[in-house]
Order: C-alpha cells, then structure tokens, then sequence
C-alpha cells in the first residue's frame, strides 16, 4: 500500500494513546488562536527575510516558537485551503478546489469540473471537534465557503464576526458593508475605523468575555487581500522607505502587513496579559501564495505567486507557539501542509482518549517537539481550473526534495529538485525519467484515491475566443478599489 493511503489510519492510532500532550501539561485543555491571513507570500514577513515589511509581533511569535520554512497551503487559492485547514481533508477530495466562485473561461482548452461551490455541513470542522470537547469557538473574519446557509454559525462556530460568503471586503475603511453585502457584527462603526483593527477589537472581546474556560479562535483576516487600502501615515512611513528597484515595494501594501502585525501583537498581549500565554496554542499561517500580479509583492526566490502552479503559489510563512511543548526560536524545514491543523489540534486538545474525524493530514505534535522530526509522506495538490495569477488546469506532488507538475492541458510533466533549486527554474523530467514517472505513478493513485475531479476536453474550444483575464505584472498596484479578481 503507497504511504500516502496508510497515514490517516497510522496518525489515528497514535492519536488514539491514554494521554494526550495538552491534557499532560494541564487539566485544563489549551486554548486555540489560529491566525489565517489572506495572500501572504512566504518572504512577506521579516522573520522570513523581508527588509522591506516591518513585523515586530510576528517576528517575536516565530521566536517564541517553532517557524516551519516548508508551510504549504492546500491550493494556490484561498476558498479550498480554508476548507482544508477546516476539515483535514484536501481540497480534492472534498470537490472543492477553486475561490468560490472561481474564473470563467468558457473557450479555453479544457473544460472545468462540476466543483462544489460551500462546505458541505456533513464534514466535521475543528470548530465542530473542539465544541464537542467543551470550547466555546468563535470566527473573526474572513468565512468564504459558502451562501448564508454554510456560514460559521452553520460550522460549529457559536459565534461569526465578519464572516460570510465574499472573498474581500467591499472596503478596509467604515462603513465596510454595501447594500446586499452584510459583514455579520460590524454593521456599527466610528468614522475612519480600519477593519484590521476592528476585527481585533472583536477578537479581544471574545478572550475577555471566554477566558475561564477553553476557548477556540479562529482570526482569518481579510487582510492583506485586495483591495489594497491602509491607514495614511502607514503609507507614508512605506513611501519614504520604498526604493523601486527592490523586488518588494508597495508601500499600501506593506502599510496592511503592518496592521496586521499589530492585531497579532495585541493578541498576544492580552493573552499575557491574562495569564494565559502558556495555556494558548497559536498558529500562523497564511491561505496561499503572495499576489505578484499588478505588483503587490515579490516571493523571490520563489517562482510566481498567488493563482500559479510553481512554489510561489503554495509555499506560505508557517509558525506555531506552545511555550509547553515547544523550545523558543525552534526551526524546522520538514514540509507541513493546512490539512495539518486538524489532526493537530485534535491531538493537542483532546482531554480524552478516542479518534480522531477522518482527514488526509497528520498531527504535528511529534514535529513540535523535535524540530528534526521528518514525515515519510508525498504532498499532494490538484487545481483543475484557470487563473489570472498563471495557472492552467494541474497537479502536482513533493515528496523530499522533489517536486513534480503535471499540466493537464497537455499532459507535460515538469520535475524539480527543491533543495538545489528553491526556485524552480531548472527543469529535471528528462534526466530524472525514474524519478519523475514514480512521482507521476504516486500523483496519478492519489488522485484515484481522493476521488479528484478532472477537467475534460471543452468542446467550445475556440483559441481567438479565449481571453484569460490576465493582469500584468508591469501595472501599478491599486491603492484605493482594487477590483481586480485576481484577488480573490
């Protein structure tokens, strides 16, 4: 049996052990505050190597704990990563695998899948496993899974602020609902309020209100997804910085990196504040890939960014903080995917012996520990569909230091070695062909495994009519609307 087919039983019975890791360090179980921040590239931080963004908080979080340099997200684009880290599950098997409700190419060469479009309530989420383990859950932020019959509320969440069924919002700056478009919690609002800010101000409120018993927060943020908007003296303080000649320049959008790096500064703080630093699991991670187009970011050395089928659009900044399990300022480079968080947490939260909801992911409890831990599994992802940000219809497996692509438009396979080529740009599939049609084999049974949709030949094919709505990348970032759906 292939060692992707086996994990899932081999991670419940290690999970299924008399005693779990949080219920070790306490009787209580530990909180949960996962932060989810919308198209933030993997060098979008200064603990990753930024000297452009400035991310105090951040970088201190990533000290305090264990900063991973092989994060993934589950898709190149958001809506079916959210439903991974939700769920444990690849997007692939659940059947939803592009931004709800992704791009319209009616004449390009393949035809997309009939892909499902919400959260289907019959998946267990980790507001659902938490809930049922004591925690009162609440969402800030960010839902983008569905009409207002999957909203939170729908999910296991007891409470949703700001969630619902759009991948932006219609502005950072009160009042940020528009006819027809409610933000659930934030119809009321001061003049000049940043949403950033007031989505903190709201998850602070729930940690106050909640701090007797164990609690799960879930801060997706909007940011730092178009439309790129930010406070005036932020932007200031960037323009003055900003040299054009290097990769990373957006003053707006360095201005909203700032923001969000301090909402997490002033969660951590009031965790402290509370004396609940030590009874906390925070997680950091980001939705996928940093948007390139129109000049937002640079994800150098990575290849391409958000909406691509190379690193750039996959490889994400990853942090989790445990001062119990975990020594400060630990780095690790084993590969991590979304899918993780579940079995994760469960593990972690579990005040009980018993198993765990079926998923794709493992639990990273063992890696907490020891940073050298390695994991003997293939990553795996599928994206049958077009986008702006340069992808046609693929897949793609890594497993060590290997990464394969396979472009269903025309079945060609491209293979590259991540360890001697951080940014894809020698391609390997003709002097590796043992590697490369193994990693193909391993693609091809996973996809039969999971069920994946493909895309099938599109008999409205018309080359003249087929016009990719593709920004470029010479363009000037927008600072005020950002329309743009390449966003998304």
């Amino acid at each position: 049996m292939a060692v992707w087919a086996v994990v899932a039983t081999a991670v419940a019975i290690g999970l299924a052990s008399p005693r779990s890791v949080g219920a070790e360090q306490t009787s209580r179980p530990p909180n949960v505050v996962l932060f989810l921040i919308d198209d933030l590239g993997w060098t979008d931080l200064g603990c990753y190597g930024s000297s452009f963004y400035e991310t105090p908080h951040i970088d201190r979080l990533a000290a305090s704990g264990l900063r991973l340099t092989s994060g993934y997200a589950a898709c190149t684009v958001c809506s079916p990563t959210r439903a991974a880290i939700l769920t444990g599950k690849y997007p692939a098997r659940l059947h939803l695998t592009d931004w709800i409700a992704g791009h319209q190419r009616p004449y390009a060469k393949l035809r997309v899948p009939p892909w499902r479009q919400y959260l289907p309530h019959e998946e267990t989420t980790v507001a659902e496993m938490l809930a049922d383990r004591g925690y009162v859950t609440c969402h800030v932020g960010k839902w983008h899974l569905g009409d207002e019959a999957y909203w939170p509320t729908t999910q296991g969440f007891q409470y949703n602020i700001g969630g619902n069924h759009r991948g932006q919002p219609p502005s950072y700056f009160f009042p940020y609902e528009r006819p027809g478009i409610p933000l659930p919690g934030l119809s009321r609002g001061m003049p000049g309020e940043y949403l950033t800010d007031r989505l903190t101000d709201e998850a602070l409120a729930f940690i106050d209100k909640h701090r007797d018993r164990p609690f799960f927060l879930y801060f997706p943020h909007y940011a730092v997804h178009t439309p790129l908007e930010a406070k005036a003296d932020k932007i200031a303080k960037y323009q003055a910085k900003a040299r054009a000649d290097q990769p990373q320049h957006n003053a707006t959008y360095a201005a909203m990196i700032e923001s969000v790096d301090e909402s997490v500064g002033r969660v951590m703080a009031r965790l402290e504040a509370l004396q609940l630093r030590d009874q906390t699991i925070v997680i950091f991670t980001s939705d996928n890939g940093g948007l390139e187009l129109n000049q937002v970011t640079d994800n150098a050395p990575l290849r391409d960014g958000k909406g691509s089928a190379y690193e750039g659009g996959v490889r994400v900044p990853w942090i989790i903080a445990y001062p119990p399990l975990v020594a400060p300022g630990s780095v690790s480079d084993t590969p991590v995917m979304s899918i993780d968080v579940l079995p994760t947490l469960w593990e972690l939260c579990s005040p009980r012996p018993g198993t765990p909801p079926p998923c794709d992911g493992i639990s990273l409890a063992q890696l907490l520990r020891k940073p050298d831990h390695s994991f003997d599994r293939p990553l795996f992802w599928h994206y049958p569909h077009y986008h702006p940000g340069g992808a046609t219809p693929y897949g793609a497996v890594r497993q060590g230091d290997w990464r394969l692509i396979e472009f269903y438009e025309d079945g060609r396979l491209e293979l590259y070695n991540l360890r001697e080529d951080l940014g894809e740009s020698r391609d390997l599939a003709a002097t590796h062909p043992e590697k490369r049609d193994e990693l193909h084999r391993l693609l091809q049974e996973w996809r039969t495994a999971v069920g994946a949709q493909m895309p099938t030949p599109n008999p409205d094919y018309d080359p003249a009519r087929d016009q990719a709505p593709r920004a470029k990348k010479g363009k000037a970032a927008k600072t005020s609307t950002g329309k743009s759906e390449a966003g998304r």
